[in-house]
């Protein structure tokens, strides 16, 4: 009975999600309602304690990250300097390769330690004009930028520097390079499968004589731009180019400047406490917000009158499209700590114990539980905390090192992550204006082949013993 009512609680927010309604008021409706299925008593507490509490700790962290993020997409956008780096992607790629172009544009923001929300906000300027230059229906954006932003780059690609390929470390010893050759057979797999299904998506809208969409009746179009001359293309890609590089620079020099932890005395009257800064579990926040920070500066630098004419009206809209898209992710945040400390969720782990292969058991409970969560990195860290010992004792005993047991959960956790109502999906839908019924069909099938994926590893593995 428990487990019917943690499944029941994640269809329920599949449901309402999928049909357009609001995450943040149906998320602590479906996790306090398994609360109250299961223990009538622990519905105010679970919800004082733990959703908003996870909630609100979401946003304490992240919501810089949200805000700066949408702050230098817009800039991009007013700028003009996402017309400029359209007009120079169909002149190096050709007009009939745009979902190429944001393929690879997303890859190379991810893969340089870009956030995959900040990737989001940055590209949808340029993506949208893309699309509607090259006349591709708008609802193809969101497949798009998640074959981009939310496969390869996020957790297949050896050396990636994103948190899904960081969490396994902690458990297994080893570092973000592991299993370099089944990774990057992950990701091409991912890669061509992935742009096959687009291209063929592409092809039969343009057979049935759908463009783009009339931009009145679209929602959250880019301004066009109309501030004469477009800027150089390398001037207008640099803010771009500065972000995932000062990330991965200031990634590097801030824990040497304030080591693993930071105290200060707050300047009040009277003995105050020291505020202790665990730096160690902020710094990548930091070096992210502090390479926006450079982008957005960049931008102003080389686009002062154009950006300053618009500058009012596009960053209200900005932060609005900040506060909705981080008040998403926020309540998915609290949902699934809420769903994960339910007698429900623990029947459905110690379930997937019970598969003999450690491989496929690992694959499956990784990616089952970050289904369940709504989040690759959630579903990764409960799984991998509660079964961490078990798939290291089975591995051993199958004579399979450690470095596969990383690359298999890394890539795990960015399979059935993205079901309906996972956070990042509601983002990259709310800042794109569309639906999960206009364009969730395309984003299910790319998490079909990043699923997938993962399991086709495991036979190459098993065919050829390559690490």
């Amino acid at each position: 009975m428990s487990f019917l009512i943690v499944l029941a609680a994640l269809c329920f927010l599949m449901l309402v999600a999928y049909r357009g309604y609001s995450v943040i008021l149906f998320a602590p409706v479906a996790a306090l309602g398994a609360v109250l299925l299961t223990d009538p008593s622990l519905v105010a507490p679970m919800f004082t304690g733990l959703f908003m509490d996870k909630m609100v700790g979401f946003l304490k962290l992240y919501f810089p990250v949200f805000l700066l993020g949408a702050i230098f997409g817009k800039l991009i956008e007013i700028s003009g300097f996402s017309k400029a780096i359209v007009a120079a992607t169909i002149r190096l790629f050709g007009a009939g390769r745009a979902m190429l172009s944001i393929v690879v544009v997303c890859a190379v923001l991810t893969y340089g330690g870009v956030s995959l929300f900040v990737v989001v906000f940055a590209v949808y300027p340029f993506a949208a004009e893309l699309f509607r230059q090259s006349d591709i229906p708008k609802r193809l954006i969101p497949g798009t930028i998640a074959l981009g932003a939310f496969t390869f780059t996020m957790d297949s690609l050896p050396g990636t520097p994103q948190i899904q390929n960081i969490i396994p470390t902690a458990f297994f010893g080893t570092d973000s390079w592991a299993a370099p050759i089944l990774g990057t057979v992950g990701g091409v797999f991912i890669l061509i499968l992935g742009l096959a299904y687009l291209e063929w998506r592409r092809r039969k809208a343009a057979a049935n004589g759908e463009g783009y969409g009339d931009p009145s009746t679209l929602l959250n179009e880019p301004a066009v731009f109309a501030g004469g001359a477009l800027a150089n293309p390398f001037v207008a890609i640099l803010p771009l180019v500065l972000v995932g590089v000062a990330n991965k620079l200031l990634t590097t020099w801030i824990p040497r400047v304030y080591g693993s932890s930071h105290e200060f005395v707050p300047a009040v009257m009277g003995n105050a406490t020291p505020v202790v800064q665990e730096v160690s579990k902020v710094a990548a926040i930091w070096a992210v917000e502090g390479a926006l920070l450079v982008g957005i500066a960049t931008v102003l630098a080389f686009a002062w009158k154009p950006v300053m004419a618009s500058f009012a009206d596009g960053t209200r809209h900005a932060i609005g499209g900040a506060l909705l898209a981080s008040m998403n992710t926020a309540s998915e945040y609290g949902f699934g700590a809420v769903i994960a400390a339910l007698p429900g969720f623990l029947v459905v782990a110690n379930a997937l114990s019970a598969i003999p292969n450690p491989l496929v058991n690992e694959a499956i409970t990784v990616t089952a539980l970050a289904g369940i969560t709504g989040s690759a990195s959630g579903g990764m860290s409960i799984a991998l905390a509660a079964m961490s010992e078990t798939f290291i004792a089975n591995a051993q005993a199958a004579g399979i090192s450690m470095e596969v047991l990383h690359r298999i959960a890394s890539m795990a956790s960015g399979g059935m992550d993205t079901l309906p109502h996972n956070g990042a999906v509601i983002t990259l839908l709310a800042v794109t204006g569309l639906t999960h019924r206009q364009a969730y069909k395309d984003i299910f099938a790319i998490t079909v082949i990043k699923t997938l994926a993962v399991f086709v590893v495991i036979g190459v593995f098993y065919g050829t013993g390559l690490v």
